[in-house]
């Protein structure tokens, strides 16, 4: 289920953010603790070998890999390199989303363009508006697990009433090597033709208005085919892994608390406990979980897309607005202000103040 924590920071406040970080589920800690435990034990491990195993020769040769280990650190460009990757996959993720198909405007069109208050009519909007709803859930079950789990045959789809069965008999019948969503498109746009030769649709304007819209939405279905597809190259993927495990496996020698080399020579300061290094594998390693996390929106982590309940709000307002809505309005009377040329709505109480301010009326008009 996506983690939201909008109202939470709705208003700017001291400590706003800070609230935040004490909420385990969707959190950064459940996302890195195993990772950071495997640091911290291997961390602890080198560092009791270095103290109480090793000889006093073994241990200046341990200093000297060290040493070359935190140099080697520096030669790994992390924030650039995780940066610019994480970069691209958020970008990704917004698309993605963006990408999945939504009904709204394809069931305004329907159901003020196919009339009729008959049976046919009524069977006429709410199969349109099925057949689009059915290629949406084609292309989920194909890119989301979620929906794969709920719908794992072809026949859970004719239980849950987005197909019958004379329309699987002809969409198994119809032989591709590729994925078939697009199939209830192509039956959307034959029964349209149909509905404008019976005069259902009126007029050619609205057959193209309603064309125009179908193809919107069917892009977005192509494009969640082409995104699950086309994947980042796996080679920067393995890239940024790389880099990542290797800064922290040099870490993990180089930034050991040593003896000095030289007898009276000062060494650095014995804090056992390496803050600055937990707290850059916390950053860097986070950084590196937060694209594994997004990098593909529709699995079952915590704030992965939520396809199963926009398959059952898609279905739900499609029909609703296509069927129980058509030509369902409420009567056309006078508005409050009819007689009122400068409109106020009221304000409560809590929202009093805001009438003490002016209208921003542009900023020269305070010079």
């Amino acid at each position: 289920m996506t983690v939201s924590y909008t109202l939470k920071v709705a208003d700017s406040r001291f400590g706003g953010f800070s609230k935040l970080l004490f909420r385990w589920k969707g959190s950064i800690y459940k996302l890195l603790y195993k990772e950071f435990i495997v640091f911290v034990v291997l961390y602890a491990m080198l560092s009791l070998l270095y103290r109480w195993l090793l000889t006093e020769e073994q241990k200046r040769l341990y200093t000297k890999v060290a040493q070359y280990c935190n140099r080697s650190t520096d030669l790994i460009p992390m924030s650039f390199v995780l940066g610019f990757y994480v970069t691209l996959i958020v970008n990704r993720w917004w698309a993605q989303y963006t990408s999945i198909p939504l009904p709204d405007q394809l069931m305004c069109v329907i159901s003020s363009n196919v009339h009729g208050k008959d049976e046919r009519g009524r069977i006429l909007r709410r199969t349109l508006i099925r057949y689009a709803n059915l290629s949406a859930v084609l292309i989920l079950r194909s890119v989301s697990t979620r929906v794969l789990k709920r719908f794992p045959t072809m026949d859970h789809v004719v239980e849950a009433g987005f197909m019958t069965q004379d329309e699987l008999k002809k969409f198994e019948s119809l032989y591709s090597d590729f994925n078939k969503y697009w199939i209830p498109c192509v039956w959307f746009t034959n029964l349209a033709a149909q509905a404008r030769r019976d005069g259902r649709i009126r007029d050619d304007v609205a057959l193209r208005l309603l064309m125009d819209e179908l193809n919107l939405y069917r892009a977005k279905c192509s494009m969640l085919f082409h995104y699950d597809w086309i994947s980042i190259p796996l080679v920067y993927t393995q890239v940024v892994t790389i880099a990542v495990y290797s800064f922290f496996a040099f870490c993990l020698i180089g930034r050991q608390f040593l003896e000095p080399l030289e007898p009276g020579q000062e060494g650095d300061l014995d804090m056992y406990v390496p803050l600055s290094t937990l707290l850059q594998f916390f950053f860097y390693a986070g950084w590196l979980k937060v694209a594994e996390q997004i990098i593909n929106p529709f699995g079952e982590d915590d704030d992965d897309f939520e396809t199963n309940k926009l398959i059952d709000r898609n279905l739900q307002v499609s029909l609703l607005s296509v069927d129980d809505m058509y030509q369902n309005l409420p009567p056309a009377v006078k508005d409050k202000y009819w007689n009122e040329s400068t409109a106020q709505p009221p304000y409560t109480v809590a929202t009093a103040a805001e009438t003490l301010k002016p209208s921003f009326l542009g900023s020269t008009f305070d010079m």
